[in-house]
């Protein structure tokens, strides 16, 4: 990734030097944390397919499957400036970021509109770029034309749940069954289910092999957001990156939400979507969400997909090493602490 990302820098610098200081941006992004998530799906999904480490094609599908990094920044980057964030991983969100930039270089019109039109440039690029790593990477037309329909339908659902998202927020569907849709389509789908999907299909597994691992990457990728949405409450901003309640503030209709305003935490009525949200605040709504037992429930739902995912994975034809590495993947990411 990093050599691709320099080369890209160069030819960027080349159309103009300002638009490298772009490209900095987003190289700085992917480069400068995450958790691989998404690659190391795809990896695990080859290899549940029979894709050889030491074969012929290994490092062209280790290029192909980190260009799922590159959609990762475009989504996270636009996630960002949707939610008004101002912190991710602990520095300024992107369009934050130029926001600032403008704003010090003394240059015309709005900084914030500046801010917010880099940001959506910047994800863009890298939405642009995921493919072009993709399909730049050395692999047989037929692995290519394999792997495209997970990666068609990937991005799609990505972009789906994003709007998802926005439009529930914009409605105020406070539903378990909106929470769990958004996070079926904008978190599961691309997190878990299609890298395994697209890794797989590029070793050309059976299609019992991609339903079972589909089942498991769906579950898991749920449990993975839910545990998410109990860290973006509870989590500590020194570990996750994010101010604490970052979430609430920015009125995030999740499952722990959803069951918190069901169970009766009235707090929420006044807390949820409040920017200047304050800690004493922050502390009261978490009480509350344990005390009604939200908490405990969204705990639940994580053990009862977990479970699931689990069994799918045991009832799929999964060659080893790649079914003990898939199971010690589901653990890992559903079980994060606070």
């Amino acid at each position: 990734m990093t050599t691709y990302l320099a080369s890209r820098r160069a030819s960027g610098e080349a159309m103009d030097p300002s638009f490298a200081s772009a490209v900095d941006a987003l190289s700085d992004f992917v480069l400068g944390g995450g958790k691989r998530i998404r690659p190391t799906y795809a990896w695990w999904g080859w290899r549940a397919a029979g894709g050889d480490p030491d074969g012929d094609l290994a490092e062209e599908v280790l290029t192909a499957v980190s260009s799922l990094e590159l959609i990762q920044a475009c989504a996270l980057i636009h996630d960002d400036l949707m939610d008004a964030s101002s912190v991710r991983r602990g520095k300024p969100t992107v369009h934050i970021a130029f926001g600032s930039r403008h704003r010090e270089q003394g240059w015309l019109g709005s900084s914030e509109r500046f801010g917010m039109s880099a940001a959506v440039l910047i994800g863009d690029v890298a939405l642009a770029w995921a493919d072009d790593m993709l399909f730049a990477a050395g692999l047989p037309s037929e692995v290519l034309r394999r792997m495209s329909e997970p990666w068609r339908d990937m991005r799609t659902e990505m972009l789906a749940g994003q709007y998802l998202d926005v439009l529930t927020q914009a409605r105020g569907d406070s539903s378990p069954d909106a929470a769990l849709r958004i996070d079926r389509l904008k978190t599961a789908a691309y997190t878990v289910e299609r890298p395994l999907h697209m890794g797989a299909a590029m070793a050309g597994g059976s299609p019992e092999l991609i339903d079972g691992l589909r089942a498991f990457g769906a579950d898991i990728g749920v449990a993975f957001q839910l545990r998410d949405d109990l860290l973006g409450v509870f989590g500590d901003p020194e570990v996750t990156g994010k101010p604490a309640g970052d979430d609430l503030s920015e009125g995030k209709r999740t499952l722990l939400v959803a069951l918190g305003m069901q169970f009766g935490a009235d707090v929420l009525d006044t807390a949820l979507g409040k920017p200047d949200l304050d800690l004493a605040t922050v502390e009261q709504v978490r009480r509350a969400l344990v005390d009604v037992g939200a908490v405990d429930a969204v705990e639940e739902r994580i053990e009862e997909l977990t479970k699931s995912a689990l069994a799918a994975l045991d009832d799929a034809p999964v060659a080893e090493p790649a079914a003990t590495k898939l199971a010690d993947l589901a653990i890992s990411s559903t079980k994060r602490t606070f």
